[in-house]
């Protein structure tokens, strides 16, 4: 088989990387159905087989998006010891970049493209994250640690990500480590 022949699932990929670049170089308004063929390199035709328009696009970049964070959840949870705390711990670890369990920025900077983007869109569209995010709470609550604590490490680590999506500042490494080790020391602490 001639490797220049694209198969639909290379098709697909491409298209909704094209989809992220262009959100992050021009924003929604420049995600037109052309532009994502041409960013793509398939043919009008091509992308339509795979997204009839451009909120199937958006739709079709959320759900991966969501895939991949509940992909990244479940291995920063998995490089945690197991018991008491685990899944807050893989939440403080992805949110602080520690180890394998960091999107890393480039990786950042385009799930924030692309949320705003389908939330400028319709904000529906981020139904599939919105259930990534509630399961992530529901296993905090259920981390056998306090209540409080658990939403403590929620409210900081979706800061810290909406800070990030929306610009509003960067903290400085000092208020990152002292927000890290305030945070583990939360987790210290017995019900």
């Amino acid at each position: 088989m001639d490797s220049t022949v694209s198969t639909p699932a290379d098709a697909r990929t491409r298209i909704l990387d094209a989809v992220e670049t262009l959100v992050v170089r021009k924003g929604v308004t420049g995600l037109t159905l052309e532009a994502a063929a041409r960013e793509a390199r398939v043919s009008k035709g091509g992308l339509l087989y795979h997204f009839g328009s451009k909120e199937a696009l958006l739709s079709g970049v959320m759900q991966r998006l969501a895939e991949t964070v509940t992909r990244d959840y479940e291995d920063g949870v998995a490089l945690q010891p197991e018991g008491r705390g685990r899944a807050a711990r893989a939440q403080l670890a992805w949110a602080f970049g520690e180890a394998d369990c960091s999107p890393g920025q480039d990786k950042n900077d385009r799930m924030a493209a692309v949320c705003l983007a389908a939330f400028h869109h319709d904000p529906v569209l981020l139904d599939p994250l919105r259930a990534v995010i509630e399961r992530m709470k529901a296993d905090l609550i259920a981390d056998d640690i306090p209540h409080g604590i658990a939403m403590v490490v929620k409210t900081a680590t979706d800061g810290l990500f909406m800070a990030h999506l929306f610009g509003m500042y960067r903290p400085a490494e000092a208020d990152i480590l002292a927000l890290r080790a305030t945070l583990h020391s939360l987790l210290e602490q017995r019900p």
